[in-house]
């Protein structure tokens, strides 16, 4: 099955232009080869809360997309609010998710364990924080990816056996 994907990076210096999305393109690259979904939007949203809610809602509900990653805003700045923005939209959280992600991460740095990321459900969308660093996200995605088309399946309501995956 064909993913759809959307992608929110959060981030005040990327919304005015500031800053090049090398994170976003990380994430586009494993996606597109390595689980084989497809990016249906992508947009770069200011550190406001208000803004990624509003992000988060209309991939989930309009987009209708399968899984929506966000990357930035997870640190413990004050201007860090994805984690907020994201629990506020979910009906579940699925804390394995950031908890591997962390696990995969302090293997190279104990920093890591400042990470806030969640991962939540919303309707039939799983939604999963990333770093905002190009390396963190690949390091955090390559943690959890092999999982994905499980939990994807799980929430469209066709789940495959385990051994599918393995």
């Amino acid at each position: 099955m064909r993913w759809k994907v959307g992608i929110i990076t959060a981030s005040d210096k990327g919304a005015r232009g500031e800053r090049e999305d090398t994170s976003a393109q990380v994430i586009r690259e494993m996606v597109e080869e390595e689980l084989g979904g497809e990016i249906v939007e992508h947009r770069v949203v200011p550190d406001e809360k208000n803004e990624i809610i509003a992000s988060l809602i209309e991939l989930s509900d309009y987009y209708r997309a399968d899984l929506i990653l966000t990357t930035g805003g997870i640190g413990m700045a004050a201007r860090d609010v994805t984690p907020e923005a994201t629990r506020e939209v979910t009906d579940r959280l699925v804390p394995g998710i950031p908890e591997a992600m962390r696990y995969a991460a302090i293997q190279r740095t104990p920093f890591a364990m400042l990470s806030r990321s969640v991962a939540g459900v919303r309707g039939q969308s799983l939604i999963i924080n990333l770093p905002g660093d190009p390396r963190g996200v690949h390091e955090s995605l390559a943690a959890i990816l092999n999982v994905l088309p499980h939990a994807l399946s799980i929430l469209s309501g066709n789940p495959a056996p385990f051994n599918e995956y393995f």
